[in-house]
């Protein structure tokens, strides 16, 4: 299963807005450089009471589909 990790920064007003479904995509950077995109609604399992801030490690599918997030210490 593919991965690549990712900084994720996000207020708990740009969190609600996903939540809410307005934004139906995170668009953020791995690592190394590479541009990420994801499924909001991913942010459900990871979002805190002060956002999402740190960083993350996103797993994909061979076809290239989101499949987990967790976050790295």
């Amino acid at each position: 299963m593919p991965s690549v990790d990712v900084v994720i920064e996000l207020s708990v007003d740009a969190c609600q807005a996903h939540y809410e479904g307005r934004v139906e995509h995170v668009y953020t950077w791995s690592l190394d450089g590479r541009r990420v995109v994801f499924p909001a609604t991913a942010l459900r399992h990871v979002v805190t009471r002060d956002g999402v801030h740190g960083i993350y490690r996103l797993s994909f599918s061979s076809a290239g589909q989101f499949e987990t997030i967790r976050r790295l210490p």
